[in-house]
């Protein structure tokens, strides 16, 4: 087996402030899910934090793109170092975010050594862009359009390297039904992009779409894939400590299902875990879920009953 690497990547920069004055919460994720002891749980080796700038958006305005874009644009370069090494070293690298413009930095890092693959596990696609939306600002709703090069330069074409994802390797699973009107789900589906709802996912049985996506994902063509998970693809009966609990998500074994074909995939090179976000967490319930979810995912532990 390879060797996990726990990474802490505790950036909030890419998500709006829940009230005035406030900063997000999730940057805290790591030291929740350490605290349920998820690195002692995984044997997984000690990757060190990779530390992210201060939280603040100076005098930004609605129009002017996306805020921090220097700040993100930096730890993006920073976060795809220590990424790059380790998963030339062979080593599976799991990142503790965080929010969802970390993915940013897999994303660079894995576009530096070849071309790989995408399975963005997410209640909504992040696909915000100035040609679908008005409201560009919170990278954190707009890594996977940034990453296929939609977007400000400044962060789509670091070093160079953008688009660091072909679209046609990125696969959203997930995504709630609800969204399906949405500009950013019809461009999606206009453009040929895998999207799997909620609905469609039940549809077709969780099994045989986890096989099927992880077996997409193994192509000659790629070098392998990375997995993005943020929390708030869950239900928030079972979920609720995120920026956006939106109603009609995954139940647990749904998730553990997905996620388990696709990180024991031996082309899965990684795996972000983003957005869950302590400050909405009193009792640590939600926390020492997703902590159990992703430890069963690598192991041969069963997975969290659903409610």
């Amino acid at each position: 087996m390879r060797n996990i690497v726990a990474i802490d990547a505790p950036s909030n920069l890419g998500l709006r402030p829940p009230a005035p004055g406030t900063v997000p919460g999730c940057h805290k994720l790591a030291g929740a899910l350490r605290e349920n002891r998820i690195v002692q749980r995984l044997g997984a080796r000690e990757g060190g934090v990779v530390v992210a700038p201060r939280y603040d958006r100076g005098d930004w305005r609605e129009g002017d793109g996306v805020f921090h874009a220097a700040a993100l644009a930096a730890y993006t370069r920073t976060l795809a170092d220590r990424i790059e090494r380790h998963v030339r070293a062979g080593d599976f690298p799991l990142i503790l975010g965080g929010d969802c413009s970390i993915q940013l930095g897999a994303s660079l890092a894995l576009r530096r050594i070849g071309r790989y693959g995408l399975a963005a596990l997410d209640a909504s696609p992040d696909f915000r862009h100035p040609g679908n939306s008005s409201r560009v600002g919170a990278a954190a709703g707009e890594e996977v359009a940034l990453a296929t090069g939609r977007g400000q330069g400044d962060l789509t074409d670091l070093e160079g390297l953008g688009p660091y994802l072909r679209d046609e390797d990125v696969r959203l699973l997930g995504i709630r039904d609800a969204f399906h009107d949405d500009p950013e789900v019809v461009e999606l589906r206009a453009l040929k992009i895998p999207l799997v709802t909620v609905a469609e996912l039940r549809g077709w049985g969780t099994e045989e779409l986890a096989a099927a996506t992880a077996l997409s994902l193994e192509s000659e063509a790629l070098d392998g894939f990375w997995v993005h998970l943020d929390a708030d693809v869950l239900d928030p009966s079972v979920m609720p400590a995120v920026d956006s609990p939106d109603p009609d998500g995954l139940l647990p074994a749904e998730l553990a299902t997905l996620l388990g074909a696709l990180v024991r995939s031996e082309r899965c090179v990684g795996l972000n875990v983003t957005i869950y976000d302590p400050d909405l967490d009193p009792d640590g319930s939600a926390g020492a879920l997703l902590t159990d979810l992703v430890v069963s995912a690598f192991t041969t532990d069963p997975p969290p009953p659903s409610p």
